[in-house]
């Protein structure tokens, strides 16, 4: 075995904050490292100390000060005799925002090193004291350096600790923003409860970043808030209005909807937003994509009455689906293009059938598109997939060759006087084809023919606004008047 490392909370400012525990087992240190000097606390210790602050400025990141200082110690204890005792002194409480400490515990035991903790008063202690809030109401205390916006819960109050130096606190600010308004009001508190240097100080969230003397010692405090303004911007938010309009006591509509009955809907609103997208309108996007989520929102709702699923069920099976088939980023297959990538996709999506006991091989290779997708885009999938086992024409040539082909048959059908149902079936093939040179030209033929669709609607515009600007309708004119309109806006390039 080699020597103990014992690792002693220095607590969140004053020596009188210090057990006399630990009070005493620094004085009596005989080898004695504490991470930073930084400390109030320090300036009583008549022991001799090492510190690690030569470590902060020789790393680019905290994740590698925390894992050098950690080697550091371990190596010292590897060296030491079995009857010796390291002392470990950190700021605040050894288990609170303390990663050292962590890296320690993990690795000592393999490596066959003692490491015991003590106590210490934890800055939480003092935040709570002085800041006023009881951390029962709901609390989470968060890294600084590792804030994301989905961390935060706004109905919590919110610690945010490790705030060493304005870049941190302008992280923090752009993290916050995400959720609360720019004029949020925020605390900052540099050294709670050491006497000369407390400083607390409540600050607009745009201004979080012009407060001065960030240090070990800061912290930035957001108040829990039910406020709706900052809510809106949550899912927990949204799942609960969706309840709350399908609970006995909300929206006689929303209570009446069946999966059945919002289908037609939901079809809709997804139209929609391929109009957004066709028009490249964001703002109008965004709408659109709220009223398919409203949709998602309202299907899963009503399975979690039922006690099916509930939308977490939904967004746990996206989130396993899109990392079992994606081993190119989360697992170990590589993918160097799209091609690669979507190869990996089809394999393990092959895989997921094997686990649930289906046989991919049994299957048919034109298996899994949706009976209701439009018959343009069914053709085009049924296409690609034959296409990936050779059932192709080797160029475009051979396409057009096909293309000109079905022309000729339906022709012949319509001028022969042929039934209905073949000259409809005669139709399709020619569509069909059509959607064959439009893969081999690497165009998707539905967003070809809504482009068009477009096109027709403005230039039947053009002629619609330029008769009306002479004081005549449609009806007005004749064909060769609006063949002439419509010259005119494809000359205009409309």
């Amino acid at each position: 075995m080699s020597a103990v490392i014992t690792i002693v909370g220095l607590g969140s400012g004053d020596t009188d904050q210090l057990t006399v525990g630990i009070y005493n087992k620094l004085q009596a240190a005989k080898r004695l490292y504490v991470r930073t000097k930084d400390h109030p606390a320090l300036s009583a210790v008549t022991a001799e100390f090492v510190t690690f602050d030569d470590v902060y400025e020789s790393r680019d990141s905290f994740p590698e000060v925390y894992a050098e200082i950690a080697e550091r110690l371990l190596q010292v204890a590897s060296d030491a005799g079995v009857s010796e005792e390291i002392v470990y002194a950190v700021p605040g409480h050894p288990m609170v925002a303390e990663r050292t400490v962590q890296i320690l515990r993990e690795k000592g035991k393999a490596l066959g090193v003692d490491v015991q903790v003590l106590g210490g008063e934890s800055f939480l202690d003092a935040a709570f004291t002085r800041l006023g809030f009881d951390p029962i109401e709901g609390f989470q205390l968060l890294d600084a350096s590792g804030l994301n916006a989905h961390l935060l819960q706004p109905r919590l109050h919110t610690v945010i600790g490790q705030v060493y130096d304005t870049f941190t606190a302008s992280d923090v600010k752009l993290s916050l923003m995400e959720l609360y308004p720019d004029d949020y009001e925020v605390t900052v508190a540099h050294a709670l409860g050491v006497q000369g240097q407390e400083q607390i100080r409540q600050v607009p969230l745009h201004e979080l970043d012009h407060v001065q003397d960030y240090g070990n010692l800061s912290l930035i405090y957001v108040p829990r808030t039910d406020d709706e303004a900052v809510r809106y911007r949550t899912f927990e938010r949204l799942h609960e209005i969706v309840e709350i309009l399908r609970s006995p006591g909300g929206c006689p509509w929303d209570r009446e909807q069946t999966h059945q009955s919002l289908r037609q809907n939901f079809i809709e609103e997804t139209y929609e937003v391929l109009e957004t997208i066709d028009e490249d309108d964001p703002d109008h996007m965004q709408e659109e994509l709220g009223d398919v989520l409203l949709q998602i929102m309202l299907h899963a709702q009503i399975e979690e009455e039922t006690g099916t699923f509930n939308v977490y069920d939904v967004i746990e099976g996206l989130n396993r689906k899109l990392i079992f088939r994606h081993p190119h980023v989360f697992g170990d297959r590589e993918a160097d293009d799209a091609q690669a990538a979507l190869q990996n996709w089809d394999a393990m999506k092959a895989e997921e059938k094997r686990l649930k006991g289906q046989n991919p091989d049994e299957a048919s290779v034109l298996d899994g598109i949706p009976r209701d997708l439009p018959a343009l885009l069914t053709a085009y999938k049924l296409q690609k997939k034959a296409a990936k086992v050779g059932f192709d024409w080797d160029d475009v040539e051979g396409a057009l060759g096909k293309l000109d082909e079905e022309l000729g048959e339906l022709k012949e059908a319509i001028r022969d006087g042929q039934t209905a149902e073949e000259q409809l079936l005669e139709l399709g093939d020619l569509l069909f084809c059509t959607v064959n040179v439009a893969r081999f030209m690497g165009a998707d033929p539905e967003q070809a023919l809504a482009l068009v669709n477009l096109k027709f609607k403005r230039r039947f515009g053009y002629i619609e606004q330029s008769l009306r600007s002479r004081g005549l309708t449609l009806k007005d004119a004749d064909l060769k008047e609006m063949d002439r309109l419509w010259d005119e806006a494809k000359a205009q390039n409309k």
